[in-house]
């Protein structure tokens, strides 16, 4: 099969499509013919060379697909060869094939078409296991998404409106926003412009946001927590601010906050597992009722991964970016 490679780190440019060995089906995997892949923010640090993938997993970038099932390993059972499915990987979905824990599959929502669907699992899976498992936003609370205009936070102002929470966003510039509210964002700030700790305290009387998903790490810790309402729950998915920040326990411990930090990649197969079936539990149905929907902001040919990662990193994008195979 072909691939997306990388042999040296480096910018776009790094990326290199190669022939490479078809994938080994393991026990309890299915082999998916890839029909679309996804461009996520791991897939820019691995190919930099910050984020190797986990042990024993693909060294193809790529943390979500869609395509068709081309062969059942042993030990599956609910799948068959021709399902149209999506699906969580650990890595592999730059490629033609990829084999998947049949734990990390879920079928194309109906009424969606196949490559769209490769929109879906990374953000789903991201936002439900954080905002509702872990944080367990509740109706009538009211959510702060930093970078409300990406991939992961289009989809949580969606699931946040479906269930009946208030949506605050950060975003930059006045067209994003405007997409954002397009999605059901109630609150809107320019954080280019404004202070997010003053406007999220001013749209709440003062109170603060209940549950805060976060992308940016070191950089918006103390204000995060100062945003915070009392009993609330910050969020931390992505560090794209920095890893060190400094914390005021004082600050935290007055609020009865708590801080968690989650990624998805590393996980064991068991644990995405649940996570996958809650998001097939819960979201899909909203999805097939239309009340959420994927974001898509553009395709590009996966051979041409590259173009793909620099219209990421331009920050350019509103939602996903994705990789069609030809």
């Amino acid at each position: 099969m072909h691939a997306i490679t990388i042999p040296q780190p480096g910018g776009p440019e790094a990326l290199i499509w190669a022939e490479v060995p078809d994938p080994a089906l393991g026990e309890g995997e299915v082999l998916v013919d890839v029909v679309a892949s996804a461009v996520n923010r791991a897939d820019l640090l691995q190919r930099q060379g910050y984020y190797d993938p986990p042990p024993g997993a693909s060294p193809y970038p790529g943390l979500e697909c869609s395509g068709r099932i081309a062969a059942v390993g042993p030990g599956v059972s609910g799948w068959a060869v021709g399902d149209e499915v999506c699906a969580l990987l650990a890595g592999g979905g730059y490629a033609e094939k990829v084999a998947v824990p049949a734990g990390q599959l879920l079928p194309v929502p109906q009424g969606m078409d196949l490559v769209t669907a490769a929109a879906l699992p990374e953000v789903t899976a991201t936002v439900w296991s954080n905002v509702f498992m872990i944080a367990h936003l509740r109706p009538g609370e009211t959510l702060l998404v930093h970078g409300g205009a990406s991939g992961i936070g289009t989809m949580a102002v969606q699931l946040a409106k479906a269930v009946g929470a208030r949506v605050a966003v950060t975003a930059g510039g006045p067209e994003k926003l405007a997409r954002c509210a397009e999605l059901g964002a109630d609150i809107l700030i320019d954080y280019r412009e404004q202070d997010f700790v003053a406007e999220i305290r001013k749209a709440t009387d003062g109170a603060g946001a209940d549950v805060i998903l976060d992308i940016v790490g070191a950089k918006y810790l103390d204000r995060n927590v100062k945003a915070l309402a009392v009993n609330g729950r910050l969020a931390v998915i992505g560090l794209q601010g920095g890893v060190k920040g400094e914390l005021n326990l004082a600050a935290l411990l007055g609020k009865r906050g708590a801080i968690t930090a989650t990624s998805l990649r590393g996980r064991p197969p068991g644990e995405k597992a649940a996570i996958v079936a809650a998001v097939r539990e819960h979201v899909w149905p909203l999805i097939e009722a239309g009340r959420v929907r994927a974001v898509v902001d553009r395709t590009v040919r996966l051979r041409e991964a590259g173009e793909g990662h620099r219209v990421l990193e331009a920050g350019v994008h509103v939602g996903k970016v994705l990789l069609v195979a030809e």
